[in-house]
């Protein structure tokens, strides 16, 4: 590509996206017009080839790679149900519904099995990048997209291997494959073989590659390995006939479990929204609107009935996983389109020769149309569809405030229902205290009662910076959210390691995530108030109130220390549940000995010489 159009693709997106989002179009569909004004169709100024095909490709596997370090163990035990329930029943049910359809038109079984296969996937990019955009994305229906999605993402590897075994022994993703020309089994087993090789390499390979880059303390060296292993490992995958795509992922997979993944994904951060726009650039550059003007009758009826076959379908799953009729709407609407991988897995099909090209070709215009048609799906939700469910409601689009300079010693992150106690107590003893909030309604209400919050995203350094973090002294993160909670007090301990930080921990799982990621202060949202209501409980059944609030101390002290013990039980669930028994025990002896002791004096109230003290509490906790 010349730089005159590098010049185009940036003149383009710097035009058409502040005019879109101005429009309350959103960003994305700015950038597909764009594509569409510069491409062939239009003003020709780019044409659609081999440059458009390998821009896209490049963006697609650098928002792969992104997506694939986000594939914790952590974050897919706690979504296993939506991820594997949700996720698989939409791909099913699509599959199924798209197969029967292309069936009743004459088509083929494996080549309807194929179609149906691949028009069951999504767009990842534009789906979360405008769910981000509103706000959406921590709502139910964005944490079931983003399941969805990421199951469809992981589907995408058995997919490919299952393609080959529905063709007639085409060549697969690549010509000069060192497989291409195994018979299909063969190639699916070497497919699969590919993949777990390379999950193994990088889980005992990469960790002492990744030390030895780092001990020279050089951040842009970082880059450059990442940079060299995504095009390093796509290299290798296109070496045996595989998608660069699925490279990528793999390589976002292997790094997922890193301690240097948070260190990674800041450096390759400042590339993402780029490359995204890039690629919708190109996927409105890449629409075909010579086939669309020849049949656009068909072309009209194939996206029409793609979007209301998928809505049909989702919209019941939603409300089988208990979303409400708003967040259903809004999940079904959100996923009715087919995505990026579509455009890889159509030309593998064609080339495993499962899909002719009169077939290939209008279902790759019809993913391209779906996926253009999106951003109106989102804007028609927000205007009209969940005002019926919340009149007055506004979707939130605003920019960071701008914090003046102060000398607080306090930052608190979040003024919920847990933060707004915390920020109060602060103020009503004379502290000082910059409050962050990313819920514009909720600062909104906030100044009606004389309270001041200003709006940013916490997980951004250069906003820390601005809001006093460099001449702070607390620390205190009270959002509710677990995993973006556990981003912030990493960036905060790499960005300010003089910060002394407080962090709520909304389970006692996040408690040990945040023990792991030595913080100190953790503080359990429901133990104090639990503890208020037994101490209730207790005096309601004829306790003395002080021994009452004794047993709730010593209770405390013990649970405390015994979340700090487990936190250390990562992986080993029957030594972790082994070492529960004995704290719960241990516990039940300890409170069962000192309530004899204090019952027989009356004046032992806390801490009386003699008594069950912090230490023997903690000794009897190892």
């Amino acid at each position: 590509m010349s730089l005159f159009q590098i010049f185009i693709y940036l003149l383009a997106a710097v035009i058409a996206v502040p005019v879109a989002k101005r429009l309350g179009l959103g960003s994305v569909l700015g950038y597909i017009i764009a594509g569409v004004v510069i491409g062939p169709t239009v003003l020709g100024v780019v044409a659609a080839g081999e440059d458009v095909a390998h821009i896209a490709e490049f963006g697609v596997v650098m928002m792969l790679f992104l997506i694939g370090l986000e594939l914790r163990p952590s974050l897919l035990w706690r979504l296993r149900v939506p991820i594997l329930g949700l996720g698989g029943l939409q791909v099913a049910g699509v599959t199924v519904a798209v197969m029967g359809i292309a069936l009743m038109l004459g088509i083929a079984g494996k080549p309807a099995l194929a179609i149906g296969l691949i028009l069951a996937m999504s767009s990842t990019a534009i789906v979360l990048q405008s769910l981000a955009e509103r706000n959406q994305l921590k709502l139910t229906a964005g944490q079931s997209c983003f399941s969805v999605l990421l199951f469809q993402d992981i589907a995408v590897i058995p997919i490919l291997a299952i393609l080959p075994l529905l063709g007639s022994g085409g060549a697969t993703a690549s010509e000069h494959g060192i497989i291409a020309h195994l018979p299909p089994w063969q190639r699916t087993l070497a497919t699969l073989g590919a993949v777990a090789a390379l999950i193994l390499a990088g889980r005992f390979l990469l960790r002492p590659i990744l030390r030895y880059v780092a001990a020279t303390r050089m951040r842009e060296v970082f880059t450059e390995l990442t940079l060299l292993l995504v095009i390093g490992v796509t290299l290798l995958m296109g070496a045996v006939g595989l998608s660069a795509a699925l490279g990528a992922f793999v390589a976002g997979v292997m790094l997922a479990d890193s301690e240097y993944r948070h260190q990674l994904e800041a450096d390759i951060e400042p590339f993402k929204g780029l490359l995204l726009g890039l690629f919708f650039i190109t996927v409105g550059a890449g629409i075909d609107f010579a086939l669309i003007a020849a049949r656009p009758g068909l072309i009209a009826a194939l996206v029409a009935g793609l979007v209301a076959v998928k809505f049909l379908i989702h919209f019941p799953l939603a409300r089988l996983f208990r979303l409400d009729l708003a967040q259903s709407t809004l999940f079904a609407l959100a996923l009715a389109q087919s995505g990026e991988f579509c455009f890889v897995l159509l030309a593998f099909a064609q080339g495993a020769g499962v899909l002719g090209a009169d077939i290939v070709k209008p279902l790759t215009a019809t993913v391209a149309l779906s996926m253009a048609l999106t951003p109106l799906l989102f804007t028609v939700n927000d205007r009209f569809l969940q005002r019926m469910f919340h009149p007055g409601a506004k979707p939130s689009e605003r920019e960071a405030d701008e914090i003046p300079a102060h000398e607080n010693p306090v930052l608190l992150v979040g003024f919920g229902r847990f933060g707004h106690v915390v920020g109060r107590l602060l103020r009503a003893n004379g502290i000082g205290c910059t409050v962050l909030e990313n819920d514009p309604e909720q600062i909104e209400m906030l100044a009606r009662f004389g309270l001041k919050a200003y709006y940013g995203d916490a997980t951004r350094a250069d906003l820390l910076h601005a809001a006093g973090a460099a001449r702070a002294k607390l620390f205190i993160c009270t959002l509710a959210d677990e995993e973006k909670t556990l981003e912030i007090v990493r960036m905060v301990q790499r960005e300010f390691p003089h910060l002394r930080i407080l962090a709520r921990a909304v389970s006692r799982q996040h408690a040990y995530e945040l023990i792991r990621a030595g913080v100190d202060d953790v503080f359990r949202e429901t133990l104090g108030s639990a503890l208020d209501l037994g101490v209730t409980a207790l005096r309601g059944l004829g306790m003395r109130g002080v021994q009452a609030l004794r047993a709730a101390r010593l209770f405390k002290e013990l649970d405390e220390a015994s979340v700090r013990d487990l936190a250390t039980f990562k992986e080993d669930d029957q030594a972790y549940t082994h070492r529960v028994r004995q704290h719960i025990n241990n516990l039940e002896a300890v409170l069962k000995r000192d309530t004899t002791h204090s019952a027989g004096d009356p004046d032992d109230a806390w801490n009386k010489p003699g008594s069950a003290t912090s230490s023997e509490t903690t000794e009897q906790t190892r």
